[in-house]
């Protein structure tokens, strides 16, 4: 038998950007909630990467609802700098957030959803799912075939050059992180980067203007999936402030193809080229995991069916996916814009019966 340990009206899954966003559009209607997050200190995705890393995005454009995110509006916050704002906003917003509360199942019941934890279980009328997009490191399967002396980290692992051994280091991956954290390492090391499917590299700032000034004046930040550009733009990923001609030319980086496979301490590429690393950074990206919701809102490939973070299950929610319904859903500065539709869903709504996992 079940025991509820307590009810809430609405559970945020995640205490990041996204459920920070949502809890203060709630807070704002006076509708008590509660955000549970598995880690036991605020914004521990951002902790969790590597010490120089720095946004593409200015802080004039970094601010969650409610609080201006503090600095000169043309720099780009390091991650300690967000790492503080996101503490701060969580404490002065007076959010309640509960650490160490991490959701092991959501599963409907007769009067909503109940929210499994370790230690408790709490029934709640409405569930919003905001675990973010960094849930779990993506590493190609061949990267088991490589010798132990070979030393491997995800990017999510890596932290500064000092914790890289000396010798040539590999970075896989040609996107944003990959080009960030190779850029970096060839202060002091040699430094290869595997590069798969090329990105259409964009500059910073474009005539002493940053490039989402004009993003934004153009209205492509705006672009939703539902356009004809915002479905070609979500399938191509772009690189802001980087390129392979001056990851080459600027900062000696050797540049090689796919990486298609790994035996002992060697590593191939798609060109024919071979490499004995010493080290390698798998800049591979992040695979979403929603295992923790046993209710039908996925399609077969376990895609989340859904409009804009409302799914078909009454009184669910999702916020903060990539490409959830523009090009900056995911992204600090304008999660904002989803979590509020959310916030107005759940304002306006009736109450339901949530969809039940077939037997």
């Amino acid at each position: 038998m079940i025991t509820v340990t307590d009810r809430r009206e609405v559970i945020i899954v995640g205490g990041g950007q996204a459920g920070l966003a949502v809890g203060y559009f709630l807070a704002q209607q006076g509708r008590p909630f509660t955000i549970l997050d598995a880690a036991s200190t605020p914004a521990a995705a951002w902790r969790a990467r590597w010490d120089s890393l720095r946004l593409f995005t200015p802080v004039r454009y970094d601010s969650l609802p409610g609080r201006v995110f503090p600095g000169d509006p043309d720099a780009y916050p390091g991650r300690d700098d967000v790492v503080a704002y996101l503490t701060d906003y969580a404490r002065d917003c007076e959010l309640p957030v509960e650490l160490d509360s991490a959701v092991t199942a959501v599963r409907p019941c007769d009067d909503g959803y109940l929210v499994e934890l370790d230690d408790r279980i709490y029934e709640a009328e409405r569930v919003v799912i905001a675990t973010g997009p960094f849930q779990v490191p993506r590493v190609p399967e061949l990267a088991e075939r490589l010798d132990p002396a070979v030393v491997q980290l995800h990017s999510a692992e890596y932290r500064r050059p000092q914790d890289v051994p000396a010798g040539p280091v590999l970075v896989v991956g040609g996107g944003n992180t990959g080009f960030q954290i190779a850029e970096e390492l060839a202060r002091s090391h040699q430094v290869h980067l595997s590069i798969g499917s090329r990105q259409t590299p964009l500059p910073q700032r474009i005539l002493g203007r940053d490039l989402f000034r004009y993003l934004e004046t153009t209205g492509l930040m705006g672009k939703t999936t539902a356009s004809r550009i915002g479905q070609r733009l979500r399938d191509r990923d772009t690189l802001i402030g980087s390129s392979p001609r001056a990851a080459r030319r600027r900062h000696g980086i050797q540049l090689c193809g796919r990486t298609v496979d790994a035996s002992d301490s060697e590593v191939r590429f798609d060109d024919g080229t071979r490499l004995t690393p010493g080290a390698i950074i798998w800049a591979t990206g992040f695979a979403l995991d929603h295992s923790i919701v046993h209710v039908p809102v996925f399609h077969a490939d376990a895609g989340l069916v859904h409009r804009r973070g409302v799914t078909t299950s009454p009184g669910l929610y999702f916020v903060g996916l990539p490409w959830q319904h523009t090009r900056g859903s995911a992204l600090l500065g304008w999660v904002k814009d989803d979590a509020e539709h959310v916030a107005q869903h759940i304002a306006t709504s009736r109450r339901a019966t949530p969809t039940r996992v077939p037997a």
